[in-house]
């Protein structure tokens, strides 16, 4: 479970921000917590609020990057940069992202990085028993242009950590060779919509992907149809196929089978009558949705992390609620699955308390983000909505 991350010098953040899921045991919540495996009370669910252009998406994006770097820098051509952009006021400081999360065994770990677009300065792995020790340490040695790695426990071969590429992390390298310890990290279920130039935008093409996902796993298909049908979209279920189509190569190519996947909404007329539409011609509000519980279903049957741009895209304000309620119930999150999203429904704030909610501001050029419960006078028994909308807690646009 993620416990916090901080990052500084990214993109519209230029002083250090930090994100916390971790609640004391004096904040009372309505729900969206769970006690991780080493007794820490985690909220389950964390809400980012802000005006347009606060900077809400940025402060999900070192998260989303740290996911990426650690498992799929090595992918990466041996030439390309780094996609890190730094504040444009100290673009020739790195940027500096830090998290720590908890395993299901109960142990702490914590992911530290300095990178410019060029190359890591410096990267470090630890791990906690009674305090933090490091499993590896990688410093970029400017005269040498070279690394210093000092490792305890990773498992990775000296001269095959000193190779590491300046774009790649070392975690990430680690994979390649199969070590226990890269392994583990990449073992955490992580799903985002959020990529480097924002939030995606819906293609038809994921609605093949994730037809493919439902299709293949019955039980999360029965779930997302029975979710659609209680959402009051219009259907009476959700069907999933999978097809065989002849595809031509290329000119005078002979054709060659490809399997496809789709989805097609049920209908029922008032006389009874069934019928079936792809959903492709469904409104935008139910592919979002059906998109969406791709994501979500995935990780809450196994655990991991949902980072969720515009958690409402497409959707009415009132399916806020029942999505958020699949993080807040044990039986629909049963391995206490984490959501961070942003949103610009403030309804959101009559369910979560003060300290599941970050406000994001921007002023003179430069991105804050503060949790409610660090709002001076700010109390649990305040209406949270209602102070918002009338602008006392910031993170409104001034208009």
């Amino acid at each position: 479970m993620l416990h916090t991350y901080s990052f500084k010098n990214f993109q519209s953040f230029r002083e250090r921000a930090h994100i916390s899921l971790v609640l004391n045991n004096k904040m009372p919540v309505r729900g969206w917590e769970a006690v991780s495996a080493s007794g820490q009370r985690l909220t389950t669910a964390l809400a980012v609020l802000g005006a347009n252009g606060a900077g809400k998406t940025a402060a999900l994006k070192p998260l989303a990057f740290a996911a990426w770097f650690m498992s799929n820098s090595f992918s990466s051509l041996p030439e390309s940069g780094i996609p890190l952009t730094p504040h444009f006021s100290t673009i020739d400081s790195p940027t500096e992202i830090e998290l720590e999360a908890e395993d299901s065994a109960g142990i702490l770990w914590r992911y530290v990085l300095h990178a410019t677009a060029t190359h890591v300065v410096h990267e470090a792995l630890y791990r906690k028993s009674e305090r933090f020790r490091y499993v590896f340490v990688r410093d970029w040695d400017k005269e040498n242009k070279t690394y210093q790695v000092k490792q305890q426990d990773f498992g990775l071969a000296p001269a095959e950590a000193r190779k590491v590429r300046p774009n790649a992390s070392l975690i990430s390298t680690a994979l390649q060779y199969g070590t226990e310890v890269a392994k583990h990290i990449d073992s955490v279920n992580f799903t985002s919509n959020v990529t480097v130039m924002g939030r995606s935008t819906f293609e038809m093409q994921q609605l093949g992907i994730v037809s493919k996902l439902f299709f293949e796993n019955s039980k999360l298909r029965d779930q997302m149809s029975s979710l659609l049908t209680r959402w009051d979209l219009g259907l009476k279920g959700v069907h999933v196929e999978e097809r065989e189509v002849q595809i031509a190569a290329g000119s005078g190519s002979p054709a060659h089978p490809v399997k496809i996947w789709s989805a097609f909404g049920k209908h029922e007329t008032r006389e009874g009558a069934t019928f079936q539409l792809p959903l492709e011609l469904e409104s935008s509000g139910t592919q979002s949705a059906f998109i969406l519980l791709g994501r979500l279903l995935q990780i809450l049957e196994k655990g991991g992390i949902a980072l969720i741009d515009e958690l409402e895209n497409d959707l009415h304000p009132h399916m806020v609620e029942p999505l958020l309620d699949l993080f807040a119930n044990p039986s629909t999150n049963p391995f206490k699955a984490q959501l961070i999203f942003t949103c610009h429904t403030p309804e959101v704030l009559d369910l979560l308390q003060k300290a599941q909610v970050i406000f994001v501001e921007k002023r003179d050029c430069e991105s804050i983000a503060f949790r409610g419960d660090e709002i001076t006078g700010l109390r649990s028994d305040d209406n949270l909505r209602a102070k918002y909308m009338a602008g006392a807690l910031g993170a409104v646009p001034r208009i």
